[in-house]
């Protein structure tokens, strides 16, 4: 890499690094935060799911909006946001102060993962330096995410939850002050004028269903208001589907999505990010529930979850070089698959805990060899004027599979005996293990056999 290029990377794993602490840091610390602004107890999960929603709603939109008007201007104005956001929850004195902040925070994300990240893509040529640019990228998203649930129960236990917000705002400043004199934006950007229907139909689709889904997940498969919202995101995004594929300049052109590639590639995505964060989550209630640990013993027991990152992240791009992006997505996703199956043998004991940091430590080096080879096949092959639609894609699988993974294992849990009991955990773990591997199947027979799509245009 040139000295330009590194500090290109720096800045923008940086700004990753951060969002997805933001996703995380503030689980563990939930009941905390609702304690101490007064929030009731039914309410306390919004804290979460302002962020997701927004997170994930606005992904695709504020992606294809960087083609048009500048991904560095988007990432800048998110960042910026990001800060604000951050300072406002930080200072936060009642519950709807909070929230307000959550969703800024929310759009902020949505703002500044698919720039950073075409960012990244425009900046580094195909081949082996963008593979391991986006394998470090895919190890700080995941070493994030894990360090955001220790930092979360570090944070609160020893200073305040106040911290988990206020730690982004030097953060933000400093990317943002450094940005200008760093990155560079392509002069190639979309000409034609954005497709407003269709980013309305998408957005409020997406919104629709990761409220529905999470909607079912704290109160039931039956719940009323769960299932109106999924039959509402169906409708809009079928809407949305024949809405593109009659527009002249569509917000997503269809034919992006029936390249194979692309299309499985976003399946084993999908898979890896919703499965690997649940699996988060039922582990947190089975260390917390079952064990008895606080937040900060559960936090530091996923100490080895960003171990294996770091490992998978290193070894990812030579695997593609030498294997191919199918091979290893497919054996990524298969590792984790059997790592989580073998889970389900976990008793109520504290003897347990070194079975769970192996399987932890092994599994996220599939997990982040997987994610590797997602964003490969995801943002190659494409102009730079159509990066921010595929790593708005990319991010939009990523927001939404985060989004819904725990309102899926959640009903799971729940409906096989509730989150407290070993058994229902054991089920949960048992049907993560399968769809996982499902995934893995379909990734090995549906995505094109070539030894690397770097060197090939894309189906």
């Amino acid at each position: 890499m040139t000295r330009g290029q590194l500090l290109v990377l720096l800045l923008l794993l940086a700004s990753q690094f951060t969002l997805t602490v933001d996703f995380s840091i503030l689980n563990v610390a939930l009941p905390t935060v609702g304690d101490s602004l007064g929030f009731a107890e039914a309410h306390v999960q919004w804290i979460a799911t302002a962020f997701a929603l927004c997170a994930a709603g606005f992904t695709l939109l504020f992606g294809r909006i960087g083609d048009y008007v500048g991904r560095r201007r988007v990432f800048l104005i998110g960042m910026i946001a990001l800060g604000a956001a951050s300072l406002l929850g930080g200072v936060a004195t009642s519950p709807e102060m909070l929230l307000t902040a959550r969703v800024a925070q929310g759009l902020a994300t949505a703002a500044v993962t698919p720039a950073a990240l075409s960012l990244l893509t425009v900046s580094f040529p195909e081949g082996p330096l963008r593979q391991r640019a986006l394998g470090l990228n895919s190890v700080v998203m995941s070493t994030g995410f894990t360090a955001g649930a220790v930092l979360g129960g570090v944070l609160t236990d020893l200073l305040s939850w106040r911290w988990a917000f206020l730690v982004n705002v030097p953060i933000a400043l400093l990317v943002v002050a450094i940005a200008p004199f760093v990155l560079r934006d392509s002069a190639d950007r979309e000409r034609s004028r954005l497709d407003i229907p269709g980013a309305v139909l998408v957005t409020g689709g997406l919104l629709a269903l990761v409220y529905g889904a999470t909607r079912l997940g704290e109160a039931g498969i039956a719940d009323v208001w769960g299932l109106a919202a999924i039959g509402v995101a169906v409708v809009l995004l079928v809407a949305f589907w024949r809405a593109e594929s009659a527009h002249p300049h569509p917000l997503v052109p269809l034919q992006i999505l029936t390249r194979r590639t692309i299309g499985f590639g976003n399946i084993a995505g999908f898979a890896t990010f919703a499965f690997e964060s649940s699996l988060v989550f039922v582990l947190t209630m089975y260390l917390q529930h079952v064990l008895g640990l606080d937040a900060l013993q559960t936090g530091l027991m996923l100490v080895a979850m960003g171990l294996g990152a770091i490992i998978g992240g290193s070894v990812a791009p030579r695997f593609i070089e030498t294997f191919g992006v199918r091979n290893t997505v497919a054996v990524g996703l298969a590792i984790q698959a059997v790592t989580t199956g073998i889970l389900v043998l976990v008793g109520p004991s504290v003897g347990w805990l070194w079975f769970v940091g192996l399987m932890n430590f092994v599994g996220a080096i599939g997990h982040v060899a997987a994610i590797v080879g997602f964003m490969v096949a995801a943002t190659s092959g494409l102009p730079d004027h159509e990066q921010g639609l595929a790593t708005g894609l990319a991010m939009m699988t990523q927001q939404v599979a985060i989004a819904l993974g725990i309102p899926i294992m959640s009903t799971v849990a729940t409906a096989a005996g509730g989150i407290d009991s070993l058994g229902a955990l054991h089920v949960a773990i048992a049907v993560n293990a399968v769809l996982v591997l499902i995934a893995a199947l379909l990734v090995a027979v549906g995505m094109p056999v070539r030894r690397s799509i770097l060197r090939n245009s894309l189906n």
